[in-house]
């Protein structure tokens, strides 16, 4: 596989650091192990801002995918997803009518993380790929620091050689994600029959819709007619946000951004969406996600570290577009919430292309969100929290630690370092137990008794009811 012809790899950054990032160093190691391949890599993610103003570097990295054999989309993880900046690289393929130059080429994906949610990230990537048209070949989870150990530098250079065989042979490859279909429904709304008295609940709307007479404005207006009092709406480009997360991690030590008072996003997040007590966010579907604006709005969040910083807030989500196509979007939007330790109401869309249900949808939301409210009801979490606040647990505790300083402070006020082995009554009855199971009459009992025994603490629990 090593002495496959020549290739031209365009490489596509998602990095805001540019060069000197984990990302890159991987990105490194492939132009070493393959000499024989030219590589070309374009910081897009960190010079996203000379690429939206001038449309020369744009075709520049446009024609350099169209003259590749494979693209590379390589990037690290950021709140779930790929950062704002390379999500509006990706907006603007469209915007610019560039998709004929991504159309048959084969591609491949590479995220660099803690494993915090890379499926997430690397499913949004292949769906942008399989809707260019492109020829996705498969993605790699590097874990950040992977290339340190001998055995995981063989396995990234097996993936490399798989990837380089199937466009040496022009491999067919699958495709994973189906089209979107967007519907041309027109929704109507109608008047609120009741309105829902916030009883002192502060409530905000967040949105990026800049367009009267859309779906999206419509549902907004149709929910702010639901209540009763003072409901407040804030659109996102009013907000001062200079540019997207830098990936500096100068927010590790004291949750203080970089930005500082260079913009307004720190103080609006602390003046108003911290404290609110029910948060709306509306939004229409922009390629596989929201808008990268949106996403700005969200990476600019972790100066909050790796935090509940919305713990115990009602939440209600307002989608205009095919999420009911798009799962890994809608799990997305779910395990964003469960980690913040907040309270996903609803997600209301305009798929059921019915103004009427839309309506009583939007009427029924408004109704729980301020009822959830006043009783401080939290579901419990899934394993989309669970799973991942472990991850986070032994991360900080472990190699983070020095980094993200605030998150480790915040982890030992809260207890969240809960690891199994402070369990002593359970680790001392595992030590003294285990050893019978290979008496082969003592296992046959342990069969018989175990189911009894599994709900006998529920039993108590249930007598004290």
């Amino acid at each position: 596989m090593e002495g496959a012809v020549y290739m031209k790899i365009t490489v596509l950054n998602g990095s805001p650091k540019g060069n000197i990032s984990v990302t890159v160093q991987y990105v490194l190691f492939l132009q070493k192990r393959f000499p024989q391949h030219e590589f070309e890599m374009f910081n897009v993610a960190q010079e996203i801002n000379k690429i939206e103003k001038d449309t020369g570097a744009f075709r520049g990295i446009v024609g350099a995918v169209q003259s590749s054999d494979l693209v590379l989309w390589a990037f690290p993880l950021y709140y779930l997803l790929v950062a704002s900046q390379y999500k509006r690289f990706i907006e603007l393929i469209w915007e610019r009518d560039a998709q004929g130059a991504f159309k048959d080429k084969y591609a491949a994906a590479l995220s660099t993380s803690i494993h915090f949610y890379d499926h997430a990230a690397l499913n949004y990537v292949n769906a942008v790929c399989d809707d260019l048209q492109m020829r996705y070949i498969g993605g790699y989870p590097a874990k950040m620091y992977d290339l340190m150990h001998r055995a995981e530098r063989e396995r990234f250079t097996r993936f490399a050689e798989h990837v380089f065989e199937a466009v040496d042979t022009q491999a067919p490859t699958s495709r994973k994600f189906l089209p979107l279909v967007h519907h041309t429904f027109k929704y109507i709304p109608g008047e609120a029959d009741s309105k829902v008295e916030t009883s002192g609940r502060k409530v905000l709307i967040l949105t990026d819709c800049r367009e009267g007479g859309t779906n999206l404005r419509g549902m907004i207006d149709r929910l702010l007619s639901s209540f009763s009092g003072s409901i407040e709406e804030a659109n996102l480009y009013d907000v001062d946000i200079k540019g997207g997360c830098l990936g500096c991690i100068q927010c590790g030590y004291d949750n203080k951004c970089v930005y500082g008072d260079k913009d307004g996003y720190g103080e609006f997040f602390d003046t108003k969406v911290s404290t609110a007590d029910v948060l709306v966010l509306a939004g229409a579907m922009k390629d596989r996600y929201f808008s990268s604006r949106w996403k700005m709005f969200f990476d600019r969040s972790f100066f909050r570290g790796h935090t509940p910083s919305l713990a115990g807030k009602q939440v209600g989500i307002i989608v205009s577009g095919p999420l009911g196509q798009d799962a890994n979007l809608r799990q997305v939007l779910e395990a964003y919430w469960e980690i913040q330790g907040a309270n996903l109401v609803d997600i209301v869309t305009d798929e059921g292309e019915d103004s009427a249900e839309i309506d009583a949808l939007l009427q029924g939301m408004a109704g729980r969100l301020i009822a959830y409210a006043r009783e401080e009801y939290v579901r419990p979490r899934t394993f989309l929290a669970v799973g991942g606040w472990k991850l986070f647990r032994d991360e900080v505790w472990s190699k983070l630690r020095l980094t993200f300083q605030a998150d480790h402070r915040y982890y030992k006020r809260h207890g969240l370092y809960d690891f199994p082995q402070k369990q002593y009554r359970i680790r001392l009855m595992n030590a003294m137990v285990t050893p019978l199971f290979i008496i082969p009459r003592f296992r046959r009992e342990f069969a018989r008794r175990i189911k009894e025994a599994m709900i006998q603490p529920l039993q108590k629990a249930l007598e004290r009811v």
